[in-house]
């Protein structure tokens, strides 16, 4: 069933379906890593609920927001929170695949890609592939080679790539981007607390870059159990 989430940015508002999908920290974080500047059009690719063109509306000075979402309920529903906030002239939302994107749009006509992809890329024993939860988290409807060639080809040349993943498939990350042409520039990982692993990693990639990369100061979730730490209440905004 779905309900009704405040965003703490600028009174907004998303629809969320707990039966199908709701979004996680991951979005939030990339929507505070990704830099859009002024004046720059920006394409979400699988965009899910719409929550990232939505908070990247509210932080940035972006021109034009584009959610681009294969479920057809998916895409309705964000769709309908850009109605809910009255960002129609700001936030598009399209029902498409992104392995189609470049065709969708056309070659080079973004600034800036943003992606909060499947994280995992072995879909055996999946018992319901095609149910929204498991698309979102199974790279059942495509791969993130689909997902770097396609963010490559709508990129402008000197554009940007914004992602948040796993760890565990950095190396092969790495490797895809550059294949299609991105070269990743700046790397942020992410700690649910100070002394453990990380298990998220923040990648900013540039089209045509030249090799040479930064690696932030780390993201640590939690300050104690339940208790987010200063950085986190600053990303959403508390």
């Amino acid at each position: 069933m779905e309900r009704i989430d405040e965003l703490q940015r600028n009174g907004y508002r998303i629809l969320q379906d707990p039966d199908k999908f709701c979004f996680g920290i991951d979005a939030v974080l990339l929507s505070g890593f990704a830099a859009v500047k002024k004046g720059e059009n920006v394409l979400d690719l699988g965009t899910g609920t719409g929550i990232i063109p939505i908070l990247l509306e509210a932080k940035t000075q972006g021109r034009q927001f584009t959610g681009l979402e294969i479920q057809p309920d998916m895409a309705d529903m964000a769709a309908r929170s850009v109605c809910l906030n009255r960002l129609e002239e700001k936030i598009s939302i399209v029902n498409g695949d992104i392995k189609e994107a470049s065709a969708i749009f056309g070659g080079a006509s973004f600034d800036v890609v943003t992606c909060n992809p499947p994280y995992m890329s072995n879909n055996h024993g999946l018992k319901n592939p095609g149910l929204p939860k498991a698309i979102a988290r199974h790279e059942v409807l495509c791969t993130f080679e689909d997902i770097a060639r396609e963010a490559s080809g709508v990129l402008k040349f000197g554009g940007r790539f914004y992602m948040v993943h796993r760890p565990h498939r950095l190396l092969e990350l790495l490797e895809t981007m550059r294949r299609w042409k991105l070269e990743a520039k700046r790397m942020k990982f992410v700690h649910p607390f100070a002394g453990r692993e990380a298990n998220m990693v923040l990648i900013e990639a540039f089209k045509g870059g030249r090799p040479e990369m930064r690696i932030e100061p780390p993201v640590i979730v939690y300050k104690e159990q339940g208790v987010y730490s200063d950085e986190i209440y600053d990303i959403y905004g508390y």
